[in-house]
C-alpha cells in the first residue's frame, strides 16, 4: 500500500478545556481534496485548540485500510469524496453513532437514515462535451444513451476511479443488475478511457473526445485559474431524476474504536455547521455545501435545479459495482 501522506497542524498555545484534556488530538484518515480537509482541519483548530492530523490517500485505499486495521486503527474520523467506501467501512461494523447535534445540521437527504455517518459536501455528475462540435440538441438526453452505437468513439470517462464508480453505483441502485451490466458492456465498446475526471475533461478540450462524463467541480476549478484546459468545454446537466443527474454525498464518520470520541463528534459538528459550510461557500473546491440552510458557492448551478434522483446512501454498493465493472472489462 502506497505510503500516506501526513499534516500536523499544530494548536493555537491556549487549549481549550476538552483539547487540554486530550492534547494530542485527533487523526483523520483523509480521501477528501487534501486543500480542503486542511482548510477544514485549520478552521476547526484555530476555533476548539484541538490539533487535527491528516494521513491523506484515495476512498477505496483508505476505506479497506480500515477495515483491514479494524479496531486497531489509529483513525478517529474517515472523510471521503464518495459514499461508497463510507458504506464499505459502515457495513465493517467500524463506526460510532453520531450525535443528534451532528446530524441535525445536515438534511435527511444528504445522510443515510442509520445515523452512523453524515454528509459533509456533495458533487454533481455532468457531461463535459466540447463546445465546437456539439450544440445542445446534440447531447444525450440520458446517461443511458451513452449506450447507443451513435455514440461510438465519442465520449470518455475515468473508470478506475472513485467518481466514475459511485456513479455506476447509483445507476445499480435506481436501474438494477440487469440494466447495468448492459450499460457498462455497451460502454466498453463505446468509449475511451482516461485516468481522473482532469485528464478527461482535457481530452474534451482538446477535441480528443466530444464529451465525457465527470464530476462538475472540475471544470469550474479550471475556470477558477486559467481556464485552458476548460475553454472550449461546456457542461450539460441531465436533470430529471435521470441517473445522470446523480448527485455523489462526500461522508464523513467517527470510527467506533477512536479513543476520542468527543473531538471527532466535535470535528464532524464544525465541518458540518457553518464554519466548514462556509469554507465550501468561499474556498476554491467549488463542492456543494450540504448543511441545513448552507449556500454554496453562486457560480454553481443550485442542488435544487439538478433534479437529482433520489438514492438511500447507505445502499451505494462498491463492491457490487466493481465485480460488475471487471466482467464487463472495465477494470
Amino acid at each position: 500500500m502506497a505510503a500516506l501522506a501526513t499534516v500536523l497542524l499544530a494548536a493555537p498555545a491556549m487549549l481549550t478545556a476538552s483539547a487540554a484534556a486530550q492534547d494530542d488530538g485527533i487523526t483523520v484518515y483523509n480521501a477528501q481534496h487534501e486543500s480542503l480537509t486542511k482548510a477544514w482541519a485549520e478552521g476547526f483548530t484555530k476555533e476548539t485548540g484541538i490539533k487535527v492530523t491528516l494521513r491523506n490517500g484515495s476512498d477505496t485505499e483508505l476505506g479497506n485500510q480500515l477495515v483491514q486495521e479494524g479496531a486497531a486503527s489509529p483513525a478517529d474520523v474517515f472523510l471521503t469524496e464518495n459514499s461508497p467506501s463510507m458504506v464499505l467501512v459502515d457495513n465493517a461494523g467500524l463506526f460510532a453513532p453520531l450525535g443528534q447535534d451532528v446530524l441535525s445540521q445536515v438534511p435527511e437527504n444528504f445522510r443515510p437514515s442509520h445515523g452512523r455517518w453524515v454528509g459533509i459536501a456533495a458533487r454533481s455528475t455532468v457531461f463535459a462535451y466540447d463546445k465546437t462540435k456539439l450544440k445542445p440538441e446534440q447531447l444525450p438526453k440520458s446517461l443511458l444513451d451513452l449506450a447507443d452505437p451513435a455514440w461510438k468513439g465519442r465520449w470518455g470517462a475515468s473508470p478506475s476511479g472513485a467518481d466514475f464508480q459511485a456513479i455506476v453505483s447509483a445507476l445499480l441502485v435506481l436501474k438494477g443488475e440487469q440494466a447495468t451490466a448492459d450499460w457498462l458492456k455497451a460502454m466498453k465498446a463505446n468509449f475511451l478511457p482516461f485516468r481522473g475526471n482532469s485528464t478527461a475533461m482535457k481530452a474534451v478540450n482538446a477535441g480528443q473526445v466530444e464529451g465525457a462524463v465527470i464530476y462538475h467541480y472540475y471544470y469550474f476549478g479550471d475556470q477558477a485559474k486559467t481556464g485552458e484546459n476548460s475553454k472550449n468545454v461546456g457542461l450539460h446537466y441531465f436533470r430529471n431524476q435521470d441517473p445522470g443527474a446523480f448527485v455523489s454525498i462526500s461522508g464523513g464518520g467517527v470510527l467506533a474504536s477512536s479513543k476520542h470520541q468527543q473531538q471527532a463528534q466535535a470535528f464532524l459538528k464544525w465541518i458540518t455547521g457553518k464554519g466548514g459550510q462556509d469554507v465550501l461557500k468561499n474556498g476554491d473546491s467549488f463542492e456543494y455545501a450540504v448543511g441545513a440552510g448552507a449556500a454554496s458557492n453562486p457560480k454553481l448551478v443550485p442542488l435544487a435545479d439538478l433534479q437529482a434522483p433520489k438514492v438511500e446512501p447507505s445502499s451505494l454498493n462498491s463492491k457490487a459495482v466493481t465485480d460488475l465493472m471487471t466482467q464487463a472489462g472495465l477494470l
